[in-house]
């Protein structure tokens, strides 16, 4: 499974530019990967641990703007095509994931 989280928050103030960006580095600390500039993405082993990150980001949403959440399978994921201008770019390689308990 890979949860993506999508995001479009103001950044008119030095208070919501600051706002913006912890949220954005809680994405990271919980092992997100920037996909485009507020798109995240985390690959998960399965559907209970897809659903412990997305309940971790829904504890840190920020009061202003807008985020989406959700989750698409491996197979839908490596259906997706992706463009960089015209050309089609190389697909990726799925980042390996180590989870410690």
């Amino acid at each position: 499974m890979w949860v993506m989280v999508l995001f479009d928050l103001p950044t008119d103030t030095k208070l919501e530019r600051k706002i913006a960006a912890k949220f954005r580095k809680t994405l990271l600390d919980d092992g997100f990967v920037m996909f485009q500039f507020s798109i995240y993405m985390r690959f998960c082993q399965s559907v209970e641990n897809a659903e412990v990150h997305t309940r971790r980001v829904k504890t840190h949403l920020p009061e202003k703007g807008k985020v989406g959440i959700f989750a698409i399978t491996d197979k839908q994921f490596g259906r997706m095509e992706i463009f960089y201008g015209v050309k089609k770019e190389n697909k990726r390689d799925i980042p390996q994931q180590l989870e410690l308990f």
